[in-house]
């Protein structure tokens, strides 16, 4: 396939235009070889009219959507709407024909995965959800490490990732029911490394969470902490923190030596990775260049040769579901056990795509939020 104006470029609107799609996303499209910004959807006017001037393409509302999606030839979308959003936003698409990258968490329950999943296939489009990491050399090579039998078999993984988030941040305005909180937000990223590194899926979580009890913390959580058991009695545990400082390193012990990684969720600056085997200790370090436009690169890629993306919709599903698992444990004080879950396709090595980095703005637009609240 190849888009409206014969370049084999597909034409995306981004949809919301928060922090990170300001400092990552939108700088990202010139970095990719068959991608470009063609149309921004905001409920915001400044954004609409600053933005829109910045980057030289049109701007419109939420109600304009589809007005949007057909006046501007649009192929696909990038949603990076607030979490609560993202079934609307997909299925609107979906609806008139155009394919979907939607951020993560993919939605708030699994219902509303699984109707975006529906409005995919029925409209014969294809959607995928950007994780980002999933094209990230330092955590593929980890998954490939994890497989190769280094550090012998796998046997538990721990993780903290952690910041503080001000008051009146859309993560902390949206109560957990909607998606907010840090465990929607930090915890997803956990989650998904544990998931891909053990290449298998919980079958019970138990989690806690916490609440110093701060005005910004009232309708979310300030840390929440998951034990999640995996097959062949692997254990998984982590905490997500929206109130202290700011960390993201996971481990995963073996039988015979571990990984470690710092850094290991971000998308700026350097990924380091410590192997130990014996007592013995290896180090590398990881460039994270530009993870968002390798993301929608691939997923360019698949829409014009029709291929299925591996982050698809089904992908989304497996982390909604162990969240809502996490919430409903949290409330209940027990553990809560989980179906069985397949996934076809998980990511390795081979989908690497390294972009160099790209210079974010310094300025940003009504964006006191880090994803998406216009």
């Amino acid at each position: 396939m190849a888009s409206q104006n014969g370049k084999n470029k597909l034409r995306y609107a981004v949809v919301s235009l928060g922090w990170i799609v300001q400092e990552d996303v939108l700088p990202a499209f010139p970095n990719t070889n068959n991608s470009e910004l063609a149309a921004l959807i905001s409920g915001d006017e400044t954004k609409q009219e600053e933005l829109g001037k910045k980057y030289d393409v049109p701007a419109y509302t939420y109600e304009q959507y589809e007005e949007c999606l057909k006046k501007e030839n649009i192929d696909a979308v990038y949603i990076g709407s607030p979490n609560h959003l993202h079934l609307e936003h997909t299925v609107r698409a979906a609806k008139a024909g155009v394919h979907i990258l939607c951020e993560k968490p993919m939605a708030v329950t699994e219902d509303e995965c699984e109707q975006m999943i529906n409005a995919a296939k029925e409209n014969n489009v294809k959607l995928m959800i950007a994780y980002r990491l999933h094209f990230d050399k330092a955590n593929m090579e980890a998954v490939k490490i994890a497989q190769s039998g280094q550090i012998g078999e796998p046997r538990f993984f721990d993780s903290v990732f952690s910041q503080q988030v001000e008051e009146g941040n859309i993560r902390l305005t949206e109560p957990l029911e909607n998606g907010g909180g840090s465990f929607y937000d930090m915890g997803i990223y956990c989650i998904n490394a544990a998931r891909y590194l053990f290449q298998d899926e919980p079958t019970e979580v138990f989690a806690f969470i916490a609440n110093n009890g701060e005005k910004r913390f009232e309708k979310v959580d300030e840390m929440t902490s998951v034990v999640m058991r995996f097959p062949k009695e692997r254990l998984a545990n982590f905490t997500s923190s929206f109130g202290a400082s700011s960390t993201a390193t996971l481990r995963l012990v073996g039988t015979k030596g571990d990984l470690r990684m710092d850094s290991a969720y971000t998308y700026a600056g350097d990924l380091k990775q410590e192997i130990t085997v014996d007592g013995e200790k290896q180090e590398q370090s990881f460039s994270a260049g530009d993870q968002f436009g390798a993301e929608i690169q691939y997923f360019s890629d698949c829409v014009l040769n029709n291929k299925q993306p591996e982050p698809c919709g089904k992908e989304g599903l497996a982390d909604v579901r162990i969240m809502r698992a996490i919430l409903e444990s949290a409330q209940s004080g027990k553990p809560v056990k989980l179906g069985e879950f397949k996934v076809e396709k998980r990511p390795t090595i081979e989908q690497v795509i390294q972009l160099p980095g790209i210079d974010t703005p310094d300025n940003f637009v009504n964006a006191k939020d880090m994803q998406g609240n216009g």
